[in-house]
């Protein structure tokens, strides 16, 4: 919706003055398509107060448990922050060699997808 659509709806005299040209069938079907789009939002917003109400009793929940346990939330965030990432895997080494088109040495690991040079040639021919 515009900023000048929105000005006329939430403007009394303004919306009389768009309202006028209108027969009451019309003005009554607009009615209750803008309450439709109201009661949808209306639903929007319970549904996501209800969700961080939710949130909020988890985390006063941990809370409690942490000071019942004697955690301070410090040594909890250090401990995270200290936590070992996980480490990649070491990239697999390459099977085969070929010259592609363009004259490049390229490698592949026979993994993934095919390169387009190699379909459809023996793969035993470019082992490295």
């Amino acid at each position: 919706m515009t900023q000048e659509t929105m000005k006329i709806l939430l403007n009394l005299r303004s919306l009389r003055v768009a309202c006028r040209d209108y027969d009451l069938e019309e003005l009554k079907d607009g009615l209750n398509k803008l309450t439709q789009v109201v009661e949808e939002r209306i639903q929007e917003e319970e549904k996501l107060q209800a969700e961080n109400r939710e949130k909020e009793e988890k985390l006063a929940a941990y809370r409690d448990m942490m000071l019942y346990d004697g955690i301070d939330i410090d040594e909890l965030l250090q401990s995270l922050a200290s936590t070992p990432k996980k480490s990649k895997r070491t990239p697999r080494p390459a099977k085969y060699k070929y010259v592609d088109e363009t004259g490049k040495e390229k490698t592949w690991t026979g993994q993934g997808r095919t390169p387009k040079f190699l379909v459809g040639k023996d793969l035993n021919d470019f082992l490295i």
